[in-house]
């Protein structure tokens, strides 16, 4: 399933990288401390986490994560924004908590 279908499917909103809808997702991984997150995340996967600051950014990019999905209705900040946009990475935002938003995905097969 791609980005887009992901959106109409669950009503999350694209927050930074829309340009990028049809990435593929092809799992997904939970976490917010960093370190493990870059240790164990795998390429393609969607990243959902609570955590907000510039180095998500990075770690995503690095682990070539298909998007990050922000849970919790925790607010990405304009600058994470705007490097996430330069970096062509797409950021859902769920209000649902994580354990939630990943039940979901679940449940979509992902």
């Amino acid at each position: 399933m791609n980005l887009s279908e992901l959106m109409e499917k669950t009503g999350w909103q694209c927050v930074a990288g829309g340009g990028e809808l049809t990435r593929e997702v092809s799992g997904a991984y939970c976490g917010d401390l960093l370190s493990w997150v870059m240790g164990n995340g795998k390429p393609g996967q969607a990243w959902i986490t609570v955590q907000v600051h510039m180095n998500v950014v990075a770690v995503a990019v690095l682990r070539e994560f298909s998007c990050v999905i922000i849970a919790d209705n925790a607010v990405l900040p304009d600058d994470v924004k705007e490097r996430a946009e330069d970096e062509g990475l797409p950021v859902l935002q769920s209000g649902l908590p994580v354990y939630e938003t990943a039940k979901i995905l679940v449940g979509l097969d992902i």
